[in-house]
């Protein structure tokens, strides 16, 4: 009991054009030819759907939760306008979002990186449920701001420790210290899965894994 089968769709929409137009040039894209843009994201988004159409029938009794992916944050702040993302790329994002839901029945874990704060109203309104990885060392990724003005419409999918400073150069009772003070925070009401922000890296000692798991069964 209290396992979730997370099913990861592999479907993104800045980071594809941006892979396939190149990084830069999609960038600018995004801000000087709309016609160009919408048409990259409409095809991108026809042959997700028809991905999604051969996969659900299949899956959909199989999994518990379904995973999108888009990073729309840097460290410092948004990686494009919210304006610009409400024009350009949110509308598309719409129509695959309520095909997902339409076909698997199942809640939306969206994972994007960085500081994404602004971009969270907009991703509620469109069906997600829960967010990944909640970068809290990005700008305006406060823990206690994001549950204070979210909690109610939004699951942290993350958000327990911090990678880039806390767990791979923290010492043990520090790392300890920062899952207590995340889980006090996002855990009341519910609307919290317990996740160190993104991935485990190589410089992260051993002993701090252990002081994590340690710390959260303590909670």
């Amino acid at each position: 009991g209290g396992g979730c089968v997370v099913f990861n769709l592999c479907c993104h929409l800045l980071a594809a054009g941006q892979l396939l137009r190149g990084y830069e040039a999609f960038m600018i894209d995004l801000m000087t030819d709309a016609d160009l843009t919408h048409t990259l994201l409409r095809g991108l988004v026809e042959g997700y759907i028809r991905r999604i159409d051969r996969l659900a029938p299949l899956l959909r009794d199989s999994v518990d939760v379904v995973l999108l992916n888009d990073d729309l944050g840097t460290q410092n702040g948004p990686m494009l306008s919210p304006d610009l993302y409400r024009e350009r790329i949110k509308p598309h994002q719409r129509t695959l979002f309520e095909h997902v839901r339409r076909a698997f029945g199942k809640p939306i874990l969206f994972h994007s990186c960085g500081s994404v704060r602004a971009f969270i109203p907009d991703l509620i309104e469109i069906g997600v449920s829960a967010l990944n990885p909640v970068q809290l060392s990005a700008d305006g990724m406060e823990l206690r701001g994001l549950k204070r003005d979210f909690g109610r419409d939004l699951t942290f999918w993350g958000g327990g420790i911090d990678t880039q400073s806390v767990l791979n150069h923290g010492t043990p009772a520090a790392v300890g210290e920062a899952v207590r003070r995340a889980v006090d925070i996002l855990a009341p009401g519910g609307g919290f899965v317990f996740c160190q922000v993104h991935n485990i890296q190589p410089d992260v000692p051993p002993e701090n894994v252990v002081a994590m798991v340690a710390a959260l069964d303590a909670c």
